[in-house]
């Protein structure tokens, strides 16, 4: 009788034990020789030692299986444990699974151009209108790239400009006051990584959520790197950042031209990278529409009708916009 200790470290354990240690006691009536324990990331086995040779390797392949697909079923289990393979579920122009195994994909055709233009270029821009997936796309392949060790983190960015609120008054330390800019970056997360795991990764800092201002100054190696809401980056800004790229490392810019909350005086960083970079090789584009819009049908005819009023008010607008002052032309 010999004891083995097993670490199980890559896999959510909320997802690996199941609700009520319910895959765990799936498991011990699968081994009815073996006696075994399991607490938080550690299974203690004891038994004969081929038959808790065979048992380690089976853990080892649950929590790859685990791993991939983010949970767990019981026809699984029995599968691996008798030592066949599982049937997978359908993966074709999946991305990556997301929380309790919802397949995450390209959902039209832009979102699978962004898909091939990342795996093609270090540098993608992904622009258009809101509700297109950009964002959410951009982060599922950061993601994948995370889980398959194409990377060892990921760094999400956004520029702390108010869509016309003013949110610096709200009490608490930094993290407290740029969390609200931040949270669309931790919904999407929160889809496509059990809780438990994302904390740690976020513990760790192998996920990363900062404001655009703390990036200056570093170098960032062997990252998937996602700016969002690029069109509120000023054009020092947007260099800085994307001179940020290290070796082993992926950028996806996303960015919408239509909804720039700067001061009317100052330039799209956003805009002006694309005016600057655009013979520039190994940079990807994917410019999203109307028919890319992924969230209630009524965002799309939401996003046509300010379109159409734009289109139709061009004088009016140009004419409502401030004169610039020569002082500010001298800063």
């Amino acid at each position: 009788m010999i004891e083995r200790i097993i670490l199980i470290d890559k896999a959510d354990p909320q997802s690996f034990y199941g609700v009520n240690n319910s895959n765990m006691q799936l498991i011990r009536n699968l081994f009815p020789k073996l006696r075994m324990a399991a607490r938080g990331s550690v299974i203690k086995v004891i038994g004969d030692e081929s038959e808790t040779a065979i048992f380690e390797k089976r853990i080892h392949e649950l929590e790859d299986y685990c791993v991939k697909y983010n949970s767990l079923s019981e026809d699984a289990i029995i599968d691996i444990i008798h030592g066949e393979k599982p049937s997978d579920k359908k993966s074709d122009g999946v991305i990556i699974f997301g929380l309790n195994g919802k397949p995450i994909s390209a959902r039209t055709p832009n979102q699978q151009r962004l898909v091939n233009e990342f795996l093609n270029n270090d540098l993608t821009f992904a622009l258009g209108p809101a509700g297109t997936g950009k964002t959410y796309v951009a982060i599922a392949l950061a993601v994948r790239a995370l889980k398959n060790k194409e990377v060892r983190k990921i760094i999400l960015s956004r520029p702390a400009v108010e869509a016309g609120e003013r949110l610096g008054f709200l009490p608490g330390d930094m993290k407290d006051k740029i969390d609200p800019y931040l949270q669309p970056l931790y919904d999407a997360l929160e889809d496509m990584i059990p809780p438990l795991k994302l904390k740690e990764y976020m513990d760790t800092n192998v996920i990363q959520i900062a404001p655009l201002a703390f990036m200056r100054g570093r170098t960032l190696n062997d990252a998937v790197i996602v700016l969002d809401e690029a069109q509120n980056t000023t054009t020092h800004q947007i260099k800085m950042f994307l001179t940020r790229l290290g070796m082993n490392a992926k950028m996806i810019i996303t960015g919408d031209a239509t909804q720039i909350d700067l001061p009317r005086s100052t330039g799209s960083g956003l805009i002006h990278s694309l005016k600057v970079l655009k013979n520039v090789k190994g940079i990807g584009k994917v410019e999203f529409g109307k028919k890319d819009i992924v969230r209630h049908a009524l965002v799309q005819r939401i996003v046509e009708a300010y379109e159409k009023f734009d289109n139709e008010h061009k004088e009016e607008i140009a004419s409502a916009k401030p004169e610039v002052s020569s002082d500010q032309n001298a800063e």
